[in-house]
């Protein structure tokens, strides 16, 4: 039976596939900005669970999105694996975790997904592209297109811009993609994605991250990836989280995103925000808050 999470829009059902879920992350380490006072003030508006006001800590969430639609099976990010070597990032380092099972529990098995979308190439968003099999990694989802960027790919591809969290990701869980010939790269003209998804160009958290849309029955769904990691960031904004790797670029996209979310009215399926993870942007006199779905 399937106890998993989903939402439709339109013709589209969206489920979301948990990996795990952490809480007591100190906020001053997610957060380089973090002012007590003008957090505990935004987070009195969010959800039980997303901020523990006490010890001035931040509850996370790791998890895909699935998207069926039109007949296809379409994942949105693939989280951060199992058995994957991170030595320099002790948290995902050798990780076991119930990902595959959950996935099965959407009554959907690997061989059937047809298209992955990924935000970016970090650890935690590319991990389950590939699986263990006897001495190597290979594709998890053998039927599918992995679509991603290719500036971010050319860029990590040089081990002197991979940050040490994401340390051992392009050879383990992007390039196997590419030796097996399931890539395809996003350039800059780049529009035909699956079921009619658009593409939105959000860089800064990343070298060159990615959003995605998908509108079914007149109702937008948005994908937006690593550019906001907390529902505090929706009231404040100018925060970066300390894995944006480029701060400047990362801000203007946060702006982007919300304002994109905003008016589109989107109900927009997060990578970190913890409970549902989804939710909408909604606007009051004090400004923008995260109203969860």
């Amino acid at each position: 039976m399937n106890s998993l999470q989903s939402w439709r829009l339109g013709d589209a059902v969206i489920s979301k596939i948990p990996e795990r879920e952490t809480s007591g992350v100190a906020a001053s380490f997610l957060f380089p900005q973090w002012n007590s006072d003008r957090a505990m003030l935004a987070a009195s508006a969010l959800p039980p669970g997303c901020v523990d006001t006490d010890s001035e800590s931040v509850a996370l969430s790791t998890h895909s999105w699935l998207v069926q639609v039109e007949g296809q099976a379409i994942l949105i990010d693939t989280a951060s694996g199992n058995d994957k070597e991170r030595p320099l990032n002790p948290g995902f380092h050798r990780m076991n975790t119930r990902w595959l099972e959950n996935l099965h529990s959407a009554g959907v098995l690997p061989e059937a997904i047809d298209s992955v979308l990924l935000t970016h190439l970090h650890v935690d968003h590319v991990g389950w592209n590939t699986d263990k099999s006897s001495s190597s990694w290979t594709a998890t989802f053998p039927h599918a297109r992995y679509y991603f960027s290719d500036a971010e790919y050319q860029f990590y591809r040089q081990p002197d811009n991979v940050q040490d969290p994401s340390a051992g990701v392009f050879e383990d869980s992007v390039q196997p993609i590419v030796d097996a010939g399931l890539d395809v790269r996003i350039g800059a003209d780049f529009s035909a994605l699956p079921a009619g998804f658009q593409l939105h160009r959000f860089p800064g958290h990343s070298h060159d991250h990615l959003g995605f849309s998908l509108t079914r029955g007149g109702e937008t769904a948005l994908f937006w990836g690593d550019v906001l990691h907390s529902p505090l960031q929706v009231a404040l904004p100018e925060w970066n989280s300390v894995f944006c790797e480029f701060p400047q670029q990362a801000l203007h996209s946060r702006q982007q995103a919300l304002a994109l979310a905003e008016k589109q009215q989107a109900l927009v399926f997060t990578t970190h925000f913890p409970g549902s993870s989804a939710g909408r942007v909604v606007r009051h006199a004090e400004g923008l808050s995260w109203q969860a779905a």
